[in-house]
């Protein structure tokens, strides 16, 4: 019984040191994780020391490290200065944002003035296109004195070729010296008779101007064209040019100053006279009536009108190229629209123009005699051109 008692005890104390392991080893799992942690904790509060010491050290040893702390290093910079840049941004937009506003109210007032003022000006404009859709009438020729214009010429006359309607007149039938204004009647003459004008012609010793004594850029000996002797008569009034013209016509210089004067009698000039064909002598007078007849006969032409409105030419003489000029100065104006032009001059005749033109929008004639002083004949031209364009005839309805 002993025996037993003893084995029972001892296997209830063997059973009673079994479960006594499980809870000795939990405690003890507890406090090697708490020294674990206890472990780790102290490591973690000396990692930093070993991060600046590796850092440090790999600054001189390690270069991709120490790059890569300096990179990590700028990318928080970078993040912090995004930050503030952003946070700047938004401080702009939101000034910018406030601008426009304060802007878009300025726009606002401006846009009300501007609308104003167009307004305005649209009110204005309707007035004016109102006022000139009305009809404007022009003071009638008939209501201006010519006597007004204060013409220098001691003779004048303008005709309206459409109708031949007198326009204008002062003296237009006193008979007067018409100096060089004979050479458009010494040109149709040449042009009737058919003449060759390619045909080569001399300046002679009979055509130097024994009258007046003039001068002239056509030496004797000089040879040129027919057709260049009539432009330089025409547009430079070449004395030696038109003389020589006349003489080189079929009978000779009487034969052609016969010519002239059936010319002057079949054109209805019954109160003129020529006497050669350049004008130098006082005996070849006319009336502004009669020039008149004779520039509308001259402007069928197509040479008279083509050589006598021509502002300048350049001509070969004696191979030598020479500049020659319109002594018309109205012919190289753009305000004027010249069909025939001649002008003339000797003491005894004064200053004198002959045209065909259009002014005004009319076909017309006009002829000034006897003007005293250089200029006069273009200043009288010019007040009679003004006064047509100023004065209409009919009710004109002006469009915008």
């Amino acid at each position: 019984m002993k025996h037993k008692f003893k084995v029972a005890l001892l296997v209830a104390a063997l059973l009673g040191l079994g479960a006594q392991a499980p809870l000795s080893a939990a405690p003890a799992k507890k406090a090697e994780q708490h020294s674990v942690k206890k472990g780790h904790a102290k490591a973690d509060k000396k990692a930093p020391v070993v991060a600046k010491a590796t850092e440090k050290h790999g600054s001189k040893s390690n270069p991709k490290v120490a790059t890569k702390a300096k990179t990590t290093k700028v990318a928080a910079n970078t993040k912090s200065s995004t930050k503030a840049t952003k946070s700047a941004a938004t401080g702009k937009a939101t000034k910018s944002a406030a601008a426009p506003a304060k802007q878009h109210g300025k726009m606002a007032k401006h846009g009300k003035a501007t609308k104003t003022a167009a307004a305005h000006t649209a009110h204005k404009t309707h007035l004016t296109a109102e006022a000139s859709r009305k009809p404007v009438r022009h003071v009638a020729m008939a209501d201006v004195d010519p006597s007004r214009l204060a013409l220098y010429s001691a003779s004048a006359l303008v005709i309206d070729q459409s109708n031949g309607h007198v326009m204008l007149e002062k003296q237009p039938d006193m008979v007067v010296p018409i100096a060089s204004i004979s050479k458009l009647m010494t040109a149709m003459v040449v042009l009737d008779a058919k003449l060759d004008l390619q045909e080569l012609i001399a300046i002679g010793d009979e055509d130097v101007d024994g009258l007046k004594g003039t001068r002239s850029r056509l030496p004797v000996g000089t040879t040129m064209t027919r057709e260049a002797a009539m432009l330089l008569a025409l547009m430079s009034s070449e004395n030696r040019a038109a003389h020589a013209l006349g003489r080189h016509y079929p009978g000779g210089m009487h034969a052609f100053v016969h010519a002239m004067n059936k010319k002057a009698h079949a054109l209805g000039m019954y109160h003129s006279r020529f006497d050669e064909p350049t004008g130098l002598s006082s005996n070849n007078v006319s009336t502004a009536h009669d020039l008149a007849r004779m520039v509308a006969a001259a402007a069928r032409y197509p040479e008279i009108r083509s050589y006598s409105t021509t502002a300048e030419a350049k001509v070969e003489l004696n191979g030598r190229i020479r500049d020659f000029h319109n002594t018309n100065a109205l012919v190289r104006s753009d305000t004027w629209e010249i069909g025939v032009s001649k002008t003339g001059y000797i003491s005894e005749a004064g200053r004198c123009l002959v045209m065909q033109a259009r002014v005004a929008d009319k076909p017309v004639v006009i002829v000034l005699l006897d003007s005293q002083g250089k200029m006069t004949r273009v200043g009288d031209a010019n007040r009679i051109k003004r006064w047509m364009e100023s004065a209409g005839l009919a009710v004109e309805r002006r469009r915008v």
